[in-house]
């Protein structure tokens, strides 16, 4: 027999045969022999450049795989995230409009409020050296609660020659005057610089800066209120300028929450406005110069100077710890009141008040 020819061999280029591609399937025919028959996908079908036949460094067995189809398990979710917490969203923004609702109880604080007045007001008209001792609870408070705050943010104020010095500075007020709460106020800022001094030298100075401001803010803001209270008509002293302190919180929110609509800081209290403090400027006017005349035997223009001078005063403290809170990260400097926060919420306006009213009464209606 005559072996075949390469022409009839299977995979060989001749007439009437095809080349064999790899993934091709493969049919015999009685005349032609084994001929390829069409694939269900080619490289040609997709790449012009690729000739059939040719399937690149990776020969193509069988059809080409579609898309890849994901489980149930593994779809893409669609629903809408769940909202963030309570709390973050009470966090003080740029964005929130200046009027509006407070963002806290109201009906709990305005009770808490009352409460404060009404022990105010018997600790002064029972007996004077009362009013002593509630203030200086209060500044014991402060100081507690400010130097917690201050611990959020890394400040390690020293805690224990605060508070003696603290005591010290309402008692030397109330016995020595002026030269005495001076001189309480520097033994209390050596006392923190030498007693931080045990706890090693890292983070020295911010801890003792802390320590002095926290001295000079509460303690020593809160003396002049002793030495408004030290004169024979030092509870009408007092009551004028806690009042008129009083009516600036009330008139400013009034005015914001009804015609606030021009941002006073925005970047440190965004309900605040200028609408509000004009009308804590007013309130401050009408509640202050009655007083003046009547209780303090001051001239009634007087008043007007006092109103306006405490409305300012009790501004800028307000705008000050809201920037120490903002700065620290913080909401309120402690939960002991509620619908106010801490007892700092409230003295804010009142600390830096009661210097400024000590000194314009000293003036205007001496003793």
């Amino acid at each position: 027999m005559t072996p075949p020819s390469a022409a009839d061999r299977p995979g060989s280029s001749g007439p009437g045969t095809e080349p064999l591609r790899f993934g091709a399937r493969v049919a015999q025919s009685p005349e032609t022999g084994p001929r390829p028959l069409p694939s269900a996908w080619s490289p040609s079908a997709s790449r012009p450049d690729v000739k059939d036949g040719d399937t690149g460094p990776v020969p193509i067995v069988g059809d080409r795989p579609g898309p890849p189809v994901l489980r149930p398990a593994e779809q893409v979710p669609t629903s809408t995230p769940a909202p963030l917490p309570d709390e973050v969203s009470e966090l003080p923004t740029t964005e929130r409009p200046v009027g509006g609702r407070a963002g806290r109880n109201l009906g709990a604080a305005i009770g808490v409020g009352l409460s404060l007045v009404a022990v105010i007001l018997a600790s002064l008209l029972v007996w004077r050296p009362a009013f002593l001792g509630v203030l200086t609870a209060a500044v014991l408070v402060g100081v507690v609660e400010l130097t917690r705050a201050l611990g959020a943010g890394r400040f390690r104020a020293p805690l224990i020659p605060l508070l003696v010095g603290a005591l010290a500075m309402e008692g030397l007020a109330w016995s020595r005057g002026p030269t005495g709460l001076v001189v309480g106020f520097l033994l209390t800022v050596l006392a923190v610089v030498v007693w931080r001094l045990a706890d090693g030298p890292v983070g020295y100075l911010k801890d003792a800066a802390s320590g002095v401001l926290v001295a000079m803010y509460v303690p020593l803001l809160a003396g002049f209120a002793v030495l408004l209270l030290v004169p024979d008509d030092g509870a009408a002293r007092v009551l004028a300028f806690i009042a008129t302190v009083v009516a600036s919180d009330v008139g400013g929110y009034a005015a914001g929450v009804l015609f606030g609509k021009h941002p006073m800081a925005p970047s440190i209290s965004p309900k605040k406005s200028w609408e509000g403090f004009a009308g804590s400027v007013t309130a401050c006017m009408i509640v202050a110069t009655p007083i003046l005349a009547l209780a303090l035997d001051g001239p009634w223009w007087g008043g007007l100077v006092f109103g306006a001078a405490i409305a300012v005063s009790a501004t800028i403290g307000d705008l000050g710890e809201s920037l120490i809170k903002r700065d620290l990260g913080i909401k309120d400097m402690g939960q002991l009141l509620p619908g106010h926060g801490g007892l700092m919420d409230r003295l804010d306006s009142l600390l830096p008040s009661a210097a400024l009213a000590y000194l314009l009464l000293s003036l205007l209606a001496p003793a």
